[in-house]
């Protein structure tokens, strides 16, 4: 009997874990998919950069290797889900507010205690993502990167600034949704308002427009749609 080939899945936090862990299990079926949780936003690390933000995710994938009995030769592929955050909204839309403990996210606008750090996340932020976009394999692992706009509890939940409490609640009760729904979960990411279908790189080209950044968006379903075709879905 073939051995099932890994997925490796990097998520930004366990909530998300939580929330697709056992609902991507349930799509790649023919692999063996495991969730790894980098604890943060790699991608705006302090010392992220284009020139390093490549080695940066390598070494997330060498923690992985590290700590688990498998070679880069068992995998099938790497998917790295990250939140948009609004990192390509023009900066003029960014607003000074003194009373954000953290910033807070509209439709229109990020409201933020620091104008100047958010502008400045945004554009390293831009520019790792830029990096990641052209890159095809980690550890010479298959790799593409998809976004969740504007972060994950957007696109799954439709909330924005929630706590860590609810965002843990909010994933287990998504989880309990889908178990056994493996079409329900299909349909949800790939056929809702917020589903952003094409070439992959065209999905990228639309999350960076406008105000796409900071609206309800996931290119998810670029990625899921493949593999529904190939199970049958």
């Amino acid at each position: 009997m073939t051995r099932k080939k890994i997925l490796l899945v990097i998520v930004e936090g366990p909530s998300d874990e939580t929330a697709l862990g056992y609902a991507l299990s349930q799509v790649y079926d023919r692999e063996q998919v495991y969730i790894h949780v980098v604890h943060g936003d790699i991608t705006t690390k302090d010392s992220a950069s284009s020139s390093n933000i490549v080695n940066m995710v390598g070494n997330q994938v060498k923690i992985f290797l590290d700590n688990n009995p498998f070679k880069p030769s068992d995998f099938k592929g790497i998917i790295h889900i990250v939140d948009m955050d609004g990192a390509f909204v023009p900066d003029e839309v960014i607003h000074e507010d003194s009373g954000c403990e953290r910033s807070s996210y509209s439709d229109t606008e990020i409201r933020t205690d620091s104008v100047e750090r958010i502008i400045k996340r945004n554009a390293q932020k831009r520019e790792t993502l830029f990096r990641l976009i052209g890159t095809g394999k980690v550890r010479s692992i298959p790799y593409r990167i998809y976004y969740m706009s504007c972060n994950t509890d957007h696109v799954l939940y439709d909330k924005r600034d929630s706590t860590d409490e609810e965002k843990e609640n909010d994933a287990y009760d998504f989880a309990a949704k889908y178990k056994g729904d493996v079409e329900g979960f299909l349909h949800f990411m790939c056929e809702s308002d917020f589903s952003v279908d094409g070439e992959y790189k065209d999905s990228w080209k639309y999350i960076q427009t406008g105000l796409h950044s900071l609206e309800r968006h996931s290119n998810l379903s670029v990625c899921l749609r493949v593999s529904a075709k190939k199970t049958g879905g």
